[in-house]
C-alpha cells in the first residue's frame, strides 16, 4: 500500500498538477484512467499553496470528492483549516466553498458516482462501484470521507485571455510547420 501511494504522489506532483496548471488537464481525464480535477488549498501548517488531484463528480451543480483514506489525507486537512479552496477542472477553475458531507443519502449518491469516475482506481480498492450494493458501499466506504464544493465563482481559464494554453498550441503549429516542411 505505501508503494502504491509513492507511485500516485510522484505521479500527481511530476505529472498531474503540472498538466492541469498549463491547460492541459483536459486531456488526462477518460472513463479508464477516471476523471480529475486538481483541488488548490493552503496548508493547514505551512500556509503555503497545495494541488491535490482527486476524482471527482458533479451533482446538482456541486461538485463532489472524497478522501479515501479518511481525515489522514493532508489535502483534507487543508480543506477543514480553510473551505474557501479553488478547483481546477479540466475546462475550468472555479472558486469554491468545501463542506464534508455528513447526509448518509448523499453520501452514498456521491459516493457511488465519484468510484464510476474514477476509473480502474475503484477497481484496485476492490469496489466496482457499478454492481455493489447499497450496504456493502457503506461497509467498504466506512472511513472515506466525501466532500461537496459549492462554486461560489470563476477564474479566467487556461484558454481564456490571460491563460497560457496558447504557448502550448504556438509550439504545436511550429512543430507541425517544421515537420511539413522536412
Amino acid at each position: 500500500m505505501k508503494t502504491l501511494r509513492f507511485i500516485f504522489r510522484l505521479l500527481n506532483k511530476g505529472f498531474m498538477v503540472p498538466m492541469f496548471r498549463t491547460g492541459l488537464g483536459r486531456f488526462v481525464g477518460n472513463p479508464i484512467t477516471g476523471y480529475i480535477m486538481v483541488l488548490k488549498t493552503i496548508g493547514h501548517k505551512s500556509g503555503l499553496v497545495r494541488y491535490a488531484p482527486v476524482n471527482y463528480a458533479i451533482l446538482d451543480g456541486n461538485i463532489y470528492c472524497l478522501s479515501g483514506m479518511g481525515k489522514i489525507a493532508h489535502w483534507y486537512k487543508n480543506l477543514q483549516a480553510q473551505p474557501q479552496i479553488d478547483l481546477i477542472l479540466p475546462a475550468a477553475t472555479l472558486s469554491c466553498k468545501a463542506a464534508t458531507v455528513i447526509d448518509a443519502d448523499e453520501w452514498l449518491r456521491a459516493t457511488r458516482q465519484i468510484l464510476k469516475n474514477s476509473g480502474f482506481a475503484s477497481f484496485m480498492a476492490g469496489i466496482n462501484a457499478f454492481t455493489i450494493s447499497y450496504e456493502d458501499l457503506r461497509e467498504k466506504g466506512k472511513d472515506m470521507i466525501v466532500i461537496r464544493i459549492a462554486p461560489n465563482g470563476i477564474f479566467a481559464g487556461t484558454a481564456d485571455p490571460g491563460g497560457k494554453l496558447w504557448l502550448w498550441l504556438t509550439v504545436a503549429t511550429v512543430a507541425l510547420i517544421v515537420f511539413l516542411l522536412q
